[in-house]
């Protein structure tokens, strides 16, 4: 006898009719019909009677439904025992590489949310650019590394993820384009500019000026954001950003101004091909499918 015939039987007492228990189990009257049917025939013997009040229980639906109860109570208990236990095995540490942006919030919460649902999983973190965490798994130094588009992750398997980030530059409250809404293409050869030593960052913005480096006026490379935002600070340039990693309560003196047109990439998890991964690492991976794009 299958679970499933025992769940059908209890939701149509419930509901005192078959048309009413269909409905409730997003299932038709005819196939939950057949369901009875074939439960009686299985037990030899007829389970509800028809009144003008609707279906009553006969002498047989009266017992099934006692022990249809206990047994669905018990199913229900062995399962999340096995849950639990489940819970108190899973057990070991998880290494995790992060650049830095607004994902972080996004990373805080599954993290937050994959310990509290395995308590004895600790986690390692560490912050890089995306070279740095490319080479940190290709070390085996990190299981799994939140990156940032641009990024060559052809070698690694990968989710591309549905959080995006703006791009633009921050500029000096006293710079006068701290005054604008947006920053246009034509605005940018003016621009003393300090960007990423990324190749692909910086192909990424030639590829939106339509211009080559050498027809911008670049005066500085950087690879984290926090040692660039004095520099801004002190009007020596500004800087191509993500937005996520700008916090206007946390750095004053600066402002960060989006391009028109718009300029999005989106965040992606990564880890290495052909690598036997622990189940920490295939877990914590799993979470974060319901947020690829």
């Amino acid at each position: 006898m299958e679970l499933r015939l025992l769940e059908y039987f209890l939701a149509i007492d419930a509901a005192g009719s078959i048309s009413q228990a269909a409905e409730r189990l997003h299932i038709t009257q005819p196939t939950l019909s057949r369901q009875l049917k074939g439960l009686e025939d299985e037990l030899g013997a007829p389970l509800f009677t028809r009144t003008n009040h609707g279906l009553t229980l006969t002498e047989a639906g009266l017992f099934l439904k006692a022990r249809a109860q206990e047994i669905l109570t018990l199913t229900e208990q062995t399962e999340q025992s096995f849950i639990d236990q489940g819970k108190q095995l899973f057990s070991g540490n998880i290494n995790i590489g992060a650049v830095e942006a607004d994902s972080s919030h996004m990373l805080a919460q599954q993290i937050a949310t994959f310990t509290e649902q395995y308590p004895a999983v600790t986690f390692n973190l560490f912050t890089g650019t995306s070279d740095v965490l490319f080479d940190r798994l290709d070390k085996g130094l990190i299981d799994v590394a939140l990156l940032l588009e641009p990024v060559n992750a052809d070698k690694y398997e990968h989710l591309v993820l549905a959080h995006a980030e703006r791009w633009g530059l921050v500029v000096s409250t006293d710079s006068p384009l701290a005054t604008k809404l947006a920053i246009e293409p034509a605005d940018l050869p003016d621009i003393p500019l300090i960007i990423s030593s990324r190749q692909p960052v910086q192909q990424l913005l030639n590829d939106w000026v339509h211009l080559t480096s050498d027809d911008l006026k670049i005066v500085g490379h950087f690879n984290l954001t926090f040692n660039v935002l004095p520099l801004v600070q002190l009007g020596i340039g500004a800087a191509l950003i993500i937005e996520g990693t700008i916090d206007p309560k946390d750095h004053a003196g600066v402002r960060f101004i989006p391009f028109s047109p718009q300029v999005q990439t989106h965040t992606v998890l990564a880890w290495r091909k052909h690598r036997l991964q622990t189940p920490i690492t295939r877990a914590f991976i799993e979470t974060f499918k319901a947020h690829k794009l």
